[in-house]
C-alpha cells in the first residue's frame, strides 16, 4: 500500500504498476465532485486571503495612531498565526471524527463574522483596550481560518491523489487572486470610506459564500488511524521539510506589518497606491504556481532542486530588498518591486513541492493511506506555516523598530538561507547513501553468486571420473 500511495501523491503511475491506461485516461477528466471541491476550495483560498491581505496598506498605520508600537503591530499580526499552530494540530488530529464538511463550512463562517466583527474596532477607545480586542478577534479569525484550510487541503489531496501539486498548484492562483486584489480594494476602500466598509464588505462577502460551499462540497468518510503528529514529524525528512515551511512562511509574514511602513516612508505613496506595491509578489506567486505544480507532480525528481533553489533565491531576493546597508545600493521602487516579483516566484519554487514530499515520506515510512494521514499532514503544513507567520511579524516588527527596514529584511532572509542548505545538504546525503547502498548489494550479490560456484565447483571436482 505504502509504494502505490506514495505513486498516487506525486508522480504518475506506470503501466507496470498494474494501472490500465484507459483508467489513467479517464482518471485526467474531472468528475462532478472533483469540479465542486476545487469550486469549494477556490473560494475559501480567495476569500480568506482577501480578508487576510486587507490589513496590509492601513492597519498597520491606524493602529499606530491608537497607541499601538511597531512590535506590538508585529504581534498583533504574528498572533494570528500562534492560534493557527496550536490549532492546526489540534483540527488535523481530530479531523476524522469532527468531519472535513463540517470543519470547512464552520470555519468559513466563522471567519466571516470575525472579519465583521474587525471592522468595529475604531470604535474602541485607544491604548490597551483597543489593543487587547485586536489580539482577541484576530485569534477568534485565526481558529475559523484553520478549520478551513485543514479541511480544504484533506479534501484536495483525497480527491486529486495522483496529482495533488498541480492542483494545488493551480489553486495558488485564486491564493494569488485574494493577495492582489486584498491590498489595493482594501487601501481603495479605506480612502474612499474610512476603516470600518472594507472588513463589512469582505466579511458580508465569506458569509454568502458559507451556503454555497454546503450544497456543492462533496462529503468524505474515513475511518480514524493509530498514525500521530510525532511519528510523522520524527522522520528526518519531514523536519527539514517542517523547516523549509516555516522558513518561508516567516519571510512572507515579515512584510505584513513592515512593508507599508517602509514604501510611506520611502518612497512617499499614498496608502492607496500602496497595495498596488504588492502586485508584484502576489502576481509572480500565483502565476507560476499552476507550472511549478505541474513539474512537481509529472517530475517528481525536480522537487529536491526547487526545495534548495527556492530556498536560497529567497535568501538573495530578501539581501537585495531593502537593500542590506553593506551594498550602498540607493533603493528605489522599481527595483523593489522586481526584487518582490522574483520572491513571489522563488516562494513558490520551494512551497508547492512541499506537501506531496511530506505525503510521499509518509507512505515511504508506512502511514496508512486515506483521510486521517491527509489531516495529519495538512494539519502540519498548516501549523509549521503558522510558527513561520507567527515568528516573521514578531521577529520583523522588533528588528524594523531597531535596525530598520534593510537590516531587518537581510537578517530575515537567514531564514530561507538556512533552510535551503540544510535541505541541499540532506539530499546530498541521502543520494550517497543510496549510491554506497546500491554498491553494497551489488557486492554482496557478486560476493554470494560467486561464492556459489566456487562451491558448485569444488563439489563437481570432487566427483569421481
Amino acid at each position: 500500500m505504502g509504494s502505490r500511495a506514495a505513486d498516487g501523491a506525486g508522480s504518475e503511475q506506470a503501466p507496470e504498476d498494474g494501472v490500465p491506461e484507459a483508467l489513467g485516461e479517464e482518471s485526467r477528466r474531472l468528475t462532478r465532485e472533483q469540479l465542486f471541491t476545487m469550486a469549494a476550495t477556490a473560494s475559501i483560498n480567495f476569500s480568506s486571503m482577501i480578508c487576510y491581505s486587507i490589513l496590509g496598506p492601513f492597519f498597520p498605520s491606524e493602529a499606530e495612531k491608537k497607541g499601538a508600537s511597531n512590535t506590538v503591530v508585529g504581534l498583533i499580526f504574528g498572533c494570528f498565526a500562534l492560534v493557527n499552530f496550536l490549532t492546526s494540530l489540534i483540527l488535523g488530529n481530530y479531523l476524522t471524527h469532527i468531519g472535513a464538511k463540517f470543519m470547512f463550512v464552520a470555519g468559513m463562517f466563522v471567519s466571516g463574522c470575525v472579519t465583521i466583527l474587525f471592522g468595529m474596532l475604531d470604535k474602541v477607545p485607544s491604548g490597551p483596550m483597543f489593543i487587547g480586542l485586536c489580539f482577541l478577534v484576530r485569534a477568534m479569525d485565526a481558529i475559523g481560518f484553520t478549520a478551513a484550510m485543514t479541511a480544504s487541503f484533506s479534501i484536495l489531496a483525497k480527491a486529486f491523489p495522483n496529482n495533488i501539486a498541480t492542483v494545488l498548484g493551480s489553486l495558488e492562483i485564486f491564493t494569488g487572486l485574494g493577495l492582489v486584489l486584498g491590498p489595493p480594494l482594501g487601501g481603495f476602500l479605506y480612502q474612499s470610506f474610512g476603516y470600518e466598509v472594507p472588513f463589512i464588505t469582505l466579511g458580508c462577502v465569506v458569509l454568502v459564500l458559507v451556503p454555497v460551499n454546503m450544497c456543492i462540497l462533496p462529503k468524505y468518510d474515513s475511518i480514524p488511524s493509530k498514525d500521530s503528529f510525532w511519528k510523522l514529524i520524527l522522520l528526518p525528512k519531514v523536519l527539514l521539510l517542517c523547516l523549509t515551511i516555516f522558513s518561508l512562511s516567516a519571510c512572507l509574514g515579515f512584510l505584513d506589518p513592515t512593508m507599508s511602513l517602509f514604501i510611506l516612508k520611502k518612497f512617499k505613496l499614498p496608502a492607496g497606491y500602496v497595495g498596488l506595491v504588492f502586485l508584484g509578489l502576489a502576481l509572480s506567486y500565483s502565476l507560476s504556481s499552476p507550472l511549478l505544480g505541474l513539474l512537481s507532480d509529472k517530475l517528481p525528481y525536480l522537487r529536491k532542486w526547487l526545495l534548495v533553489s527556492g530556498g536560497l533565491m529567497t535568501a538573495l531576493c530578501f539581501f537585495i530588498l531593502g537593500p542590506a546597508p553593506v551594498l550602498h545600493i540607493e533603493s528605489q521602487l522599481w527595483m523593489f518591486v522586481l526584487v518582490l516579483v522574483l520572491i513571489g516566484f522563488s516562494l513558490g519554487m520551494s512551497a508547492i513541492p512541499v506537501f506531496p514530499e511530506i505525503l510521499h515520506c509518509a507512505y515511504e515510512n508506512g502511514f496508512e493511506e486515506g483521510l486521517s494521514l491527509l489531516g495529519l499532514v495538512s494539519g502540519l503544513f498548516n501549523a509549521m506555516w503558522s510558527l513561520g507567520a507567527f515568528a516573521g511579524p514578531t521577529l520583523g516588527g522588533f528588528l524594523n523598530e531597531k535596525l530598520g527596514f534593510e537590516w531587518a529584511s537581510a537578517i530575515q532572509g537567514g531564514w530561507a538561507l538556512l533552510s535551503g542548505l540544510a535541505t541541499g545538504i540532506f539530499y546530498i546525503v541521502e543520494a550517497t547513501r543510496r549510491r554506497y547502498a546500491k554498491i553494497f548489494i551489488l557486492y554482496f550479490t557478486y560476493s554470494h553468486i560467486k561464492q556459489t560456484f566456487e562451491s558448485c565447483a569444488s563439489i563437481f571436482s570432487s566427483l569421481p571420473t
